[in-house]
């Protein structure tokens, strides 16, 4: 699509209050927890499919990595609300995030 990780966020937060318009409510930190555990488990089950650790009847779905990448789209998106209602900016704490561990990987040597 081209565009860059803040474009992708609020593109996320456009769809997201839009949605609230059909669900005639803001979730809050309380709703995106729950949606968050909701897409975990999505996302396992997919996993397991694939992986062949979930006993399936029948025929794997098809496109399994496609649902798996589905998936780890709507946990980001639940991860940018939830920064949301902390105000926080997430490529920004992404970014101290990982400089913080690369300081520490660098003090030990590796």
């Amino acid at each position: 699509m081209g565009m860059t990780f803040q474009e992708a966020i609020q593109l996320y937060r456009d769809i997201y209050h839009r949605f609230e318009k059909v669900e005639g409510k803001p979730w809050g930190v309380n709703g995106a927890m729950i949606e968050l555990t909701k897409q975990m488990g999505d996302l396992s089950k997919c996993i397991m499919l694939q992986e062949n650790y979930y006993a399936y009847q029948g025929e794997k779905p098809e496109n399994l990595e496609e649902s798996i990448g589905n998936e780890l789209a709507d946990i980001l998106g639940q991860l940018i609300r939830i920064a949301d209602c902390y105000g926080i900016d997430l490529e920004e704490a992404y970014k101290a995030a990982r400089a913080d561990e690369d300081m520490d990987l660098k003090r030990r040597g590796v």
